[in-house]
C-alpha cells in the first residue's frame, strides 16, 4: 500500500489552474498598478513640479469676488480630470478675468471695453493657477496618472464651490 502511494504523481486540476491564474492577476495588478508606478516614478525622481494653469469661464455665481477669496483662503482645490478624481493640489493664485467687447466701426476699426455687463449679471471668469507633481512624457504630461493637455476639461472643487473649466497651460518646473 505505502509503494502505491509513492508511485502517484501530482497532476495538475482544472481548479490548480485557476488558482494560478488568480495569483498571477494579483501579482500583476500590484506591478502595474498607478499608485505604485507613480511612487516609483516619484522615488526614482521622474516627478517635478508641474504648474497648471485652468480658465473658468461664464459659471453664475452670486458673489464671484466672494467665491475667489474663500478659494484663496483655502489655498487648494481637489481636481478631477475626465471624471476621475486627481487628489488635492496647491492653490497658488487666482485672478479675475475681465470679459471685453469687441464692436467693429464704420470705417473698420475694431473697438473693445470691458462689459460692463459682466458686474451685474454675477458670473465668474477665473484663471487658477495650480501646482502639482507630474512627469514628462512623450505624449504630454502625465498629471494625477492622466495625460494632461492643453484644452483638456478639468473640475476644481473647493470646500464651496464646484466649477468646470479649461487647462490652459501646463509648465514643468526645473527641480
Amino acid at each position: 500500500m505505502a509503494a502505491d502511494l509513492n508511485k502517484r504523481r501530482w497532476s495538475w486540476s482544472l481548479i490548480d489552474f485557476g488558482a494560478l491564474a488568480a495569483v498571477l492577476l494579483a501579482v500583476g495588478g500590484v506591478i502595474w498598478s498607478p499608485k505604485l508606478s507613480g511612487a516609483v516614478a516619484q522615488a526614482t525622481g521622474a516627478m517635478q513640479p508641474v504648474l497648471v494653469t485652468v480658465d473658468v469661464r461664464g459659471v453664475p455665481v452670486a458673489d464671484p469676488a466672494g467665491l475667489i477669496e474663500s478659494a484663496r483662503a483655502e489655498g487648494k482645490v481637489n481636481i478631477v480630470i475626465r471624471n476621475q478624481p486627481h487628489g488635492t493640489v496647491k492653490l497658488k493664485q487666482i485672478s479675475s478675468l475681465q470679459r471685453r467687447l469687441v464692436a467693429v466701426q464704420p470705417d473698420g476699426s475694431v473697438v473693445t471695453a470691458v462689459d460692463p455687463n459682466q458686474a451685474m449679471v454675477g458670473s465668474l471668469d477665473a484663471r487658477f493657477l495650480l501646482e502639482g507633481q507630474g512627469r514628462k512624457t512623450g505624449g504630454g504630461v502625465v498629471f494625477g496618472n492622466q495625460n494632461l493637455k492643453i484644452g483638456a476639461p478639468v473640475e476644481l472643487e473647493g470646500a464651496q464651490f464646484r466649477v468646470g473649466g479649461t487647462v490652459s497651460g501646463l509648465r514643468l518646473e526645473d527641480s
